[in-house]
């Protein structure tokens, strides 16, 4: 299997739609989705509906720490392993019928990550130790090798979290053996030899489970995407800005982080007040030294979005003005507020870039306080950004997220994750007003019950060239099934479709409304 084998499709420059939908929020009976038969049966029912596309949130290592959230992942670069089907590991032979028959009863529209992940722990163990005993292995050590710039890192920094029982890399011990060199040398990059010596056999074994696990989620995902692409489905992947700081990319690449000489941050992330909170948000990831990435010609970000458009067709990048300019918060502060603004080379660096990758192949994420000299550099790299519907039916007509303000490139949404679902902002946060002009819009056609499909009729009939509509807003689901509330850590990233919660006649509904909107 050939990571890097896969070239990136151009966005389609014509009329099409897609759905949202996260790869943890599939059905499952394990307890969180995965890449096996449920997520082909969401590409059936994506090319029964006329969809072109199916977008899905990041999709690396997430931790109790970060609150489970897949915009603070352990890796820029490794894969979410609870994301790997038991399914498909038993027709390859490394896991029995048997322990796929011994499953913990799981929420079935909640993921419980605490039990879900032991569970996945114990199955990926047994698997594991099956593979060992395969003879034939030469697809896994070419993955080991095309991936050997991050992989072995990756797969020493999960050991020992596990040896230091998750404990943060800045908290490990430094004495000796392996902490002393590591902390001694600017990361693992050097790879000595006498610090990988001082490695004991049962930290060789996880690290070498870890390399398989890797190797499983990636060879999964690829087959999955083979199957999105002979179903004439195409995938939007997301990229977030920053990464955590109890990541390996921080341990292994400190100098491209503002940092203390500690190893502590000196300035986190975050964005001033806005519509979700009035003292604004704060991140807490450490903020990037834009001097030190420039001297080394962006190695490290160019590495990160080429991977990405080796995993999926087209990338979305999650808060770009930080390019231009980021919000910088000591990071001792409470709140955001104090933070200030701090330019970045942005045309530089997309200079550089763009003699990698195509423009048409990223969407960018202009939300939020979104200056001229962003839109400035977005325009002049003809890049496409986002419009989001339920943004237009809040604000008044100037508002670029107004329907009659759309432009035809750029991607609208009714609602990202981190909005709520149209049925659950028609209930819980519409004014009265506001409901009655929208019911007055659809001249009465529908009720509240149904004002879900007029609002995707509405983005659908946009001049926008893609539309894309969160699962939840095709089937008219409220509050409850929300993704993410920003400023609020607590419950986020665990809703998920219920079996067979999808209906055919969805399906169909769904590509009449794509046939009378001209969007096949």
């Amino acid at each position: 299997m050939c990571l890097f084998g896969l070239r990136a499709n151009l966005m389609i420059r014509k009329r099409v739609s897609g759905i949202l939908l996260h790869i943890s929020s599939l059905p499952s009976r394990y307890g969180i989705g995965d890449f096996g038969p449920e997520a082909y049966k969401f590409v059936d029912f994506l090319a029964q509906a006329g969809q072109s596309y199916w977008q899905i949130l990041p999709l690396g290592p997430v931790s109790s720490k970060g609150h489970y959230s897949p915009y603070n992942s352990l890796s820029a670069f490794a894969g979410n392993t609870l994301f790997i089907s038991p399914d498909l590991l038993y027709e390859q032979g490394l896991l029995t019928r048997k322990e796929l028959e011994d499953i913990p009863i799981f929420p079935k529209t909640q993921v419980d990550y605490r039990r879900v992940s032991a569970f996945k722990e114990r199955l990926l163990n047994s698997a594991f130790e099956r593979f060992k005993n395969i003879q034939k292995k030469q697809n896994y050590f070419v993955f080991c090798d095309e991936n050997k710039k991050w992989l072995e890192d990756f797969a020493i920094f999960i050991a020992l979290q596990r040896l230091y029982r998750t404990r943060q890399w800045y908290d490990w011990p430094i004495e000796g053996g392996l902490e002393k060199g590591w902390r001694c040398h600017p990361g693992l990059r050097n790879r000595k030899k006498n610090i990988l010596k001082s490695l004991s056999c049962e930290i060789q074994r996880i690290i070498e489970r870890e390399k398989f696990a890797q190797y499983i989620f990636f060879k999964q995902w690829f087959l999955l995407k083979r199957y999105c692409r002979q179903h004439g489905i195409r995938i939007i992947g997301d990229i977030p800005f920053y990464v955590d700081y109890n990541s390996s990319d921080v341990l292994i690449n400190p100098e491209i982080f503002k940092l203390t000489k500690s190893k502590k941050p000196e300035f986190v992330a975050g964005v001033p007040p806005d519509f979700f909170s009035r003292t604004g948000q704060l991140w807490g990831n450490p903020v990037y030294d834009w001097k030190i990435l420039q001297k080394t010609g962006y190695q490290w970000w160019i590495q990160r979005i080429k991977h990405n458009l080796r995993l999926f067709d087209i990338v979305r990048i999650d808060h770009f003005r930080g390019f231009v300019a980021y919000w910088q918060v000591p990071a001792d502060s409470i709140t955001a507020i104090n933070g200030r603004w701090v330019r970045c080379p942005a045309e530089d660096f997309f200079d550089k870039l763009l003699k990698y990758i195509p423009s048409e192949s990223i969407i960018v994420e202009d939300l939020g306080y979104i200056t001229a000299d962003v839109r400035n550099l977005i325009e002049k790299l003809g890049l496409t950004g986002m419009r989001v519907l339920l943004f237009g039916l809040n604000d008044g007509r100037a508002s670029p997220h107004n329907p009659q303000n759309y432009i035809e490139n750029c991607v609208v949404y009714t609602g990202t994750h981190d909005n709520n679902t149209i049925r659950g902002w028609f209930e819980k946060e519409a004014k009265q007003s506001q409901k009655v002009r929208l019911l007055e819009r659809f001249a009465h056609k529908v009720g509240q019950s149904e004002i879900h499909w007029e609002v995707v009729r509405l983005a659908m009939n946009s001049v926008a060239n893609i539309v894309i509509v969160p699962i939840q807003d095709i089937l008219g689901l409220g509050a409850e099934a929300r993704m993410n509330r920003p400023a609020s850590v607590r419950g986020n990233w665990r809703w998920r479709l219920a079996p067979r919660q999808i209906r055919r006649s969805v399906g169909k509904k769904l590509a009449r409304l794509m046939k009378d909107c001209k969007r096949i």
